[in-house]
């Protein structure tokens, strides 16, 4: 018996029949009509864009992690939104407007969510006003997607999600779980803290989200989670997997790491002996080479740890603070205390905030083998003078009598009220996890 003819394409396929004269039915002759048109619409971009607008937000998370990589040798974007405007041929959810919306904001009131610390309760320690709650992120030319708590929690079956960094990503961490907690049943969900390590478990769904202090990803003489207030600040090069053992296994990974490194003077490396000998080895490096050092490992360490075929990763940039009044054009001498709207100047952008390290984000992002979405909150946050905490949180130390007599000195410009600001850095981590 003789084999049949190898067919290599469509076209082959219709030459042979047309030679042989072979009678078809229209049944098969539909079918075959219609693998010649998939196959020239799947050659093209046209069909790619169809597919794409109508896949089903629960697409595979290896899908999408593919589709935010970073091409390397691409360094036309480097992550800034600075003076963007409504133009473009797509639609940049990091550039935009914030606007006054009383009606869908906020997304949960501060006393309904027990997990918020007292360092972000501005409402239990006397705030006055709630005006930084009802700011909603607009980008120019698109909207964000709703955040839908029940849609994420399933999404989240089975699966652990991890924020890793300082005090910054934990706000944004406890900000996710106020607005998923509510629900889920009362006996149906707890948060333990162990060491370095807080984890919110919820039972129905199998799922935990976890925050691990490490603000510098790599070891450091920083890493105690509640004492880590100290002086000379000391980095250990080379030892990310210190704190990396405790990352394996995580389905959803959110990085960030800026305000520590913040010193005004120059980093410290240990490369010999530990962090208290009083004869040890350290080598001094400028902000920007240091930084370049440690989110390097970090990005080495999920090439070699993490699979993109099963896991994303993100990363958070760096949450401005505003400190000096003048910088937005008030009188000088003040700083956050008793703002109560965002800046407008869409090209503002504070000192706080360096630009080098931006760069440095941008240039090693450049070169990823690996697909790492960033978030870029930093220009969005920029504006958001009013939304930090201020004088209304617990205060750790008793204030002196200079102290009380002038709010200012004490007012804490970093850290944002919750709920505030940083319910909408994980509206924009939901939009790229579910609609890349």
């Amino acid at each position: 018996m003789k084999a049949p003819p190898t067919i290599s394409s469509s076209s082959t396929l219709l030459n042979t029949i047309s030679l042989r004269k072979i009678s078809i039915s229209p049944f098969l002759f539909t079918i075959l009509a219609s693998i010649i048109i998939i196959s020239i619409l799947y050659r093209s971009n046209n069909f790619n864009c169809l597919f794409e607008q109508r896949l089903h937000p629960m697409t595979s998370l290896s899908t999408r992690s593919s589709r935010s990589a970073v091409k390397k040798g691409d360094d036309r974007e480097l992550p800034f939104a600075v003076g963007k405007s409504e133009g473009g041929e797509k639609c940049d959810v990091f550039s935009g407007r914030w606007v006054k919306d009383e009606l869908n904001r906020p997304l949960y009131e501060e006393s309904e969510c027990p997990y918020i610390q007292p360092q972000l309760t501005c409402q239990e320690h006397g705030r006055p006003d709630k005006e930084y709650q009802y700011w909603r992120w607009q980008p120019h030319g698109c909207s964000l997607p709703s955040f839908n708590a029940t849609f994420m929690l399933e999404s989240l079956r089975g699966k652990r999600l991890m924020f890793v960094g300082d005090s910054l990503n934990r706000g944004q961490y406890v900000s996710l779980v106020c607005l998923l907690q509510s629900m889920i049943p009362e006996n149906a969900k707890f948060m333990k803290t162990f060491d370095s390590l807080t984890v919110f478990r919820a039972e129905e769904y199998n799922a935990t989200i976890e925050f691990y202090w490490a603000p510098f990803l790599l070891e450091s003489n920083s890493d105690n989670a509640i004492v880590h207030r100290v002086p000379d600040r000391m980095i250990r090069k080379g030892s990310i997997n210190k704190h990396g053992r405790h990352w394996k296994g995580v389905d959803i990974m959110v990085f960030n790491t800026y305000l520590w490194w913040c010193t005004g003077k120059k980093m410290k490396f240990l490369e010999g002996g530990s962090f208290d000998d009083e004869n040890k080895t350290i080598v001094e490096l400028e902000t920007e080479d240091a930084y370049r050092l440690a989110i390097t490992s970090m990005v080495r360490w999920v090439e070699k740890n993490m699979d993109p075929e099963k896991t994303r990763v993100f990363f958070t940039s760096m949450s401005p603070y505003h400190e000096k009044s003048a910088e937005w054009g008030d009188e000088p001498g003040g700083n956050c205390y008793n703002q109560t709207t965002p800046i407008e100047d869409p090209t503002y952008w504070g000192n706080g905030s360096r630009k080098g390290i931006m760069r440095v984000i941008g240039e090693v992002f450049s070169e990823l083998e690996i697909p790492i979405t960033f978030l870029n909150i930093t220009q969005l946050s920029e504006y958001r003078k009013d939304a930090h905490t201020a004088i209304y949180k617990k205060q750790w130390s008793p204030l002196t009598e200079e102290q009380l007599a002038n709010p200012v000195s004490y007012a804490d410009c970093v850290h944002w009220c919750l709920p505030g600001l940083q319910d909408t850095w994980n509206e924009l981590l939901f939009a790229k996890l579910f609609y890349p």
